[in-house]
């Protein structure tokens, strides 16, 4: 009897399914960063006494830290994952732990520079916990890179809001602890589980016929969180909870983490973890089982073989850096992301032109919608492989057409258009998380995915630099003067009413439909591997 629990216990730990739920967990905690500006932001202002503009500078390194990854891509490639995902723990911890030290007392005051280079270390971190977790779950589901990118991108773009119903959890007496627990928790999580999210061995994960109800649950439990934690943030915002209330709902979000912990359980100590592969068809030689497998997995690839790989093989960044269809991704990229995080950035902004006092409300929407629409955008790419035979990135300019016609819907003030760039935009700007990175690792394989990947993030602060940072802050001040006049002095300048925003949402309409054209442009080269792909693979 201890022999067969010796047994179960030893397949649940190599279990690839086990590996992606502790990888969900993992990500549920990656964001720290979206902590800084509505939590960590206030207090460090307030005890060390910095004005708007050296918090401003503070937000940057908190930006260039979560952008800048190349780092974790390197290290993944010659590393395993437990070592990356300990660097980015040190790096969470040392960071953020610094910066606590200072803004409580214990340390004496820092230049602003030395902070900044803390808080640049501390979200730095996050950048290995996403590598090694992609970069582990997509090697372990090589046929579902939709899906896997998708849950695992939504969770890292939910964990503001989960990590801060979790601090409100335990009623903090001060605004610094918000620092601490930043420094402390998504260590903890990460140390937990290091040497659970890995690949595991290639017997343990081959096509398996339940696949597509295991991923229906994790699904349905998407769903079920983002319902629960928007109607949380939406009676938070609107209503005075006392402790208990915040405590209990925090409970049960902490319960509803657990449950799809489920999944991996059921399929050892139920179903008895019985892998049932799909055999090929009848007539398939062990040449084109070979082919499949290359294809698959792109990570045999003889090392001997001096060519250049072509398309599907493994490429290095620096051989992928000289290919047409990876600029094309990552302008698409630039120019979407661009668009989205144009409005995600200025939304308080936009709220507040147009008469909404209460923005919280909108900013838990456009969260929800992130979340949502990173997990859409990787199921459905994956469905246009599966059921069309084309190629991945079709599904990001879809994405990018709906984008823009909610952009223009905004533009021309049509009725309730707060409530529709709000939807539009968040679930858009979360599809292209999903759906890039996966497209990455179809056409240029898997060896090199951390560093293609932690390439494709730089597409994030370039469209937001030049879409937020400059085109729409210009346009605002421009209609903020019309309306004030000559004689107002320029940092107090407001602008009200729809035109503030309208004529930039009408140019990231535009940003997106060209976005569209590039991608469509992949599509069109890359249409003859797809096509290849899913017939190969359909023999299996």
């Amino acid at each position: 009897m201890m022999t067969l629990w010796r047994h179960k216990l030893e397949l649940l730990v190599n279990d690839r399914w086990l590996v992606f739920v502790c990888a969900m967990w993992i990500q549920s905690v990656a964001g720290v960063g979206y902590l800084f500006g509505g939590s960590m932001s206030p207090a460090i202002k307030t005890s060390l006494g910095y004005n708007q503009k050296q918090i401003a500078l503070l937000g940057v390194a908190k930006n260039l830290g979560d952008a800048i990854g190349f780092v974790s891509g390197a290290l993944s490639e010659v590393s395993p994952s437990w070592v990356v995902l300990l660097v980015g723990a040190t790096q969470n911890l040392v960071g953020y732990g610094v910066v606590w030290l200072v803004v409580t007392g214990q340390l004496p005051n820092l230049p602003l520079w030395m902070l900044f280079v803390a808080i640049f270390v501390g979200t730095n971190g996050e950048t290995y916990y996403n590598t090694a977790s992609l970069v582990s779950c997509i090697h372990n589901f090589p046929e579902s890179r939709g899906p896997v990118v998708g849950i695992l991108k939504g969770f890292s773009g939910l964990s503001g809001a989960i990590l801060t119903q979790v601090y409100l959890m335990f009623n903090p007496s001060h605004d610094s602890s918000v620092i601490l627990m930043v420094a402390l928790g998504p260590p903890v999580v990460v140390l937990a589980l290091l040497f659970i999210v890995r690949p595991v061995e290639r017997s343990c994960r081959m096509n398996l016929r339940s696949d597509d109800l295991r991923f229906l649950a994790i699904y349905g439990f998407c769903v079920v969180l983002a319902v629960y934690l928007l109607g949380l943030l939406v009676l938070q915002s609107l209503v005075d909870m006392n402790q208990t209330i915040i405590t209990t709902s925090g409970a049960i979000l902490v319960i509803f983490m657990v449950v799809p912990v489920l999944v991996p359980f059921s399929s050892v100590f139920i179903s008895g973890n019985n892998v049932t592969l799909v055999k090929p068809e009848e007539g398939t030689s062990n040449v084109d089982q070979n082919e499949v497998k290359t294809l698959i997995e792109r990570s045999d690839i003889p090392p001997e073989k001096k060519r250049a790989p072509c398309i599907g093989e493994d490429f290095t960044l620096l051989q992928a850096l000289g290919q047409a269809d990876f600029w094309l991704i990552f302008m698409s990229l630039v120019l979407g992301v661009g668009s989205g995080i144009t409005v995600i950035d200025n939304l308080g902004q936009i709220c507040y032109s147009l008469g909404y006092n209460n923005t919280k409300i909108f900013v838990s929407l456009i969260s929800i919608s992130n979340f949502l629409g990173r997990v859409a955008g990787g199921y459905f790419s994956e469905l246009i492989i599966r059921k069309l035979s084309l190629p991945r990135t079709l599904a990001m300019s879809v994405v990018q057409a709906i984008m823009s016609l909610g952009l223009i819907y905004y533009a021309i003030d049509w009725p309730g258009k707060i409530y529709v760039v709000t939807i539009v935009i968040g679930m858009g700007y979360g599809a292209h998380w999903a759906i890039a990175p996966a497209s990455v690792s179809d056409i240029f394989g898997l060896k090199s995915f951390g560093s293609l990947y932690n390439f494709q993030i730089t597409a994030l602060p370039i469209g937001s630099f030049v879409f937020s940072g400059v085109i729409a802050s210009n346009i605002y001040d421009y209609y903020a003067r019309k309306q004030a006049g000559p004689t107002t002095e320029t940092e107090s300048l407001v602008c009200t009413g729809s035109v503030c925003y309208s004529v930039t949402c009408g140019l990231m309409s535009m940003l997106c439909l060209m976005a569209m054209v590039l991608s469509l442009s992949v599509v069109y080269r890359t249409r003859k591997f797809y096509l290849r792909l899913h017939h190969r693979v359909s023999k299996t």
